[in-house]
């Protein structure tokens, strides 16, 4: 005779199954329409168990780096030290910029802003100069706008933007990842800005309604959560991206190509430059000092350097850069820092735009005198 027990065993565990399936489907649901994801980034451990970090959230091996790349700004911005409470006697400065402002290959204190902090500047009314990183290792001056338009919030006091050529080209300025998945914020930037980008720009990820349930959005949560957990090893370490042994030095043998970006001699058109979106982010904070800064490059000796100034850029297209950026600056009456062959290409590493410590020391060097003698910074 059939066990009556075994189909009563049947529908209970039928019916377990069945109320959890439509569960999770109401959980998945209402999390696509509800979008919790902006609050959720803004649940942290950083600035309370654990200092905030000194860098934005970038990497790609976690297990060595005690840190990860992210797509979502607040879980970004809510990890480092900037989103702390401004103290009342500090001065606050935000670099932005990209990997070589973030520091790649350099410790949290050796790059920019850490050398800044560690030359003790004070204001005139005695306030303490304290600089934040907020450096991302992309290249794209549209990246760089999002993170000056989102570090609003945070009260700067002044503005330090290293910039170079590779982050100008109009056709590169939504190459950055954390620009295609964070398609609302760009679309915002380029409608406000009124940028020459086009907003429909099929680079720009905009994710569908089974992407924003819980199931889709499980790898962005599960990388929330791992930046939280880092951060004891953040914090035991201080280390926060893999510092090899060894690396491959920067070229120094270049290829016979005149070629920039798909451009040709002789002369760089100006419009195939993104400078409507650096207009735009100079634009962002009209009652405190920006400072834009030519960053320093490798100059090559090498193979066809009489061609090319490194593995970036001819010298034609380079040199027609830097007049077009210093008339631009001189016509909008920017401060303006032109520092392109101001480091001994000895001070270079794995990059023609990354420095190594005593590189990094000697830009920060000349960074303060600028501050010192044209903004009014009192030295130590």
């Amino acid at each position: 005779m059939p066990d009556a027990t075994s189909g009563y065993s049947f529908r209970f565990v039928r019916n377990v199954l069945a109320k959890t399936l439509v569960l999770l489907l109401a959980a998945n649901l209402l999390f696509a329409l509800v979008n919790p994801m902006p609050s959720l980034g803004k649940l942290t451990l950083y600035n309370w168990l654990f200092p905030g970090r000194e860098r934005l959230p970038f990497g790609e091996d976690p297990g060595e780096a005690y840190n990860l790349s992210l797509l979502s700004l607040d879980a970004m911005f809510a990890s480092h030290e900037v989103s702390r409470p401004k103290a009342p006697d500090e001065f606050r400065v935000l670099v932005v910029g990209d990997s070589s402002a973030w520091g790649i290959l350099l410790k949290p204190d050796q790059t920019l802003a850490g050398l800044i902090n560690a030359s003790g500047y004070r204001t005139p009314d005695g306030r303490q100069v304290r600089a934040y990183n907020l450096g991302y290792p992309t290249l794209s001056l549209t990246k760089d706008l999002l993170i000056l338009d989102w570090a609003r919030r945070y009260q700067p006091d002044m503005i330090i933007w290293p910039v170079t050529l590779e982050a100008f080209p109009r056709d590169q300025q939504l190459s950055s990842p954390i620009l295609q998945h964070n398609p609302q914020e760009v679309r915002r930037l380029i409608q406000t800005y009124r940028l020459n980008l086009n907003i429909h720009d099929p680079a720009l990820v905009d994710p569908s309604f089974w992407q924003r349930t819980l199931f889709g959005q499980s790898r962005n949560l599960a990388n929330i959560l791992r930046l939280q957990v880092y951060g004891a090893l953040w914090a035991a370490t201080g280390i926060d991206q893999y510092y090899p042994q060894t690396y491959e030095l920067r070229a120094n043998d270049l290829p016979a190509d005149q070629t920039f970006d798909g451009l040709n001699p002789p002369h760089l058109a100006k419009d195939a430059l993104a400078f409507d979106v650096l207009e735009a982010g100079m634009s962002i904070y009209k009652d405190i000092p920006v400072l834009l800064v030519n960053e320093p490059m490798f100059i090559s000796n090498g193979s066809n350097s009489n061609i090319r100034y490194n593995f970036y850029y001819p010298r034609w297209a380079y040199d027609d850069y830097r007049q077009l950026l210093s008339a631009e600056a001189q016509q909008n009456k920017w401060q303006y820092l032109d520092l392109w062959n101001a480091i001994p290409p000895a001070e270079f590493t794995n990059s023609a735009i990354h420095l190594d410590p005593a590189g990094s020391a000697q830009l920060a060097e000349k960074i303060g005198q600028a501050i010192t003698s044209d903004l009014g910074m009192v030295a130590p």
